[in-house]
């Protein structure tokens, strides 16, 4: 996997081809994605939300090394991210800005599979999403990611951003790590005064494949919250979080990330100590 890092010297991408996917959040804009395959290493690209009249309006793509970089804090396994300074090319207009680059989190020999599509065929009748995937084992895995979607207030965790892999040969089957964390923290901000005025605590509608709607009410899902995370997170840990960011976003976008993800830290610590 790649290490998380900042390529800050401007890259020459202007040869990738971008494709349309859609949010499920019901958010507006484009996101656009792309691949290469060069020395044999296949990347998948992402770009930040990009408005075709005002050109990539969006942070997205910060938002996922942050995300990361938060996960890797935690002990969570993710996916990596890499941030690029690139020039790139859609629809014959040159752009500049910072994309994210991950490469593929699948083993040789193994296809993936949109959990709700496997849970549409293999499911009990009317058992709930959650009961499902605590059958299939998977529930330490599933507490996890809804104790991280509640940090960083992820609004897309629909049933394609989370994966089943199998190899049919060996007859294995496991989720992928967490990944695709763009729609998260700050993303719906585009100014600092926006983001100064962002309340970090509120509980806005997200789309949840396991549970409700709200991220914070599917806390009461987990049984035990404290046995989540390796490590916990500190106060000194911000430093790491926003590591070679500098001007990338303007200072009070990385303050209110931060007061959002360590004052929901410490909520999840309150459950765990009253539980």
């Amino acid at each position: 996997m790649l290490e998380t890092k900042v390529i800050r010297e401007e890259q020459d991408l202007t040869y990738l081809k971008w494709s349309h996917i859609r949010s499920s959040s019901g958010t507006a804009g484009t996101f656009l994605k792309s691949e290469s395959s060069l020395g044999g290493i296949k990347k998948y690209y992402k770009l930040s939300n990009f408005d075709s009249v005002k050109g990539i309006i969006g942070h997205e793509c910060v938002n996922e090394l942050v995300v990361d970089r938060l996960l890797t804090i935690l002990g969570v396994e993710h996916l990596h991210y890499e941030l690029i300074n690139a020039v790139i090319e859609i629809e014959g207009k040159e752009y500049k800005t910072f994309l994210c680059a991950s490469e593929d989190f699948k083993n040789k020999g193994e296809s993936k599979t949109a959990l709700d599509n496997f849970y549409a065929a293999n499911c009990e009748k009317g058992e709930a999403h959650y009961d499902f995937c605590v059958r299939m084992g998977w529930q330490q895995y599933i507490d996890t990611m809804l104790a991280v979607d509640f940090l960083i207030l992820n609004r897309d965790r629909h049933g394609a951003n989370i994966e089943v892999l199998r190899n049919a040969g060996a007859k294995t089957l496991r989720i992928a790590p967490l990944f695709d964390h763009g729609l998260s923290l700050l993303f719906p901000c585009t100014s600092s005064e926006e983001a100064q005025n962002y309340d970090v605590l509120e509980d806005k509608k997200c789309g949840n494949f396991i549970g409700s709607s709200s991220c914070r009410e599917n806390l009461s899902l987990i049984k035990d919250v404290g046995g989540l995370f390796s490590n916990p997170l500190k106060s000194s840990d911000r430093n790491a979080l926003f590591e070679d960011l500098d001007g990338v976003l303007p200072e009070v976008f990385f303050d209110k990330i931060w007061e959002m993800i360590y004052r929901r830290f410490e909520i999840l610590e309150d459950l765990s100590n009253n539980r």
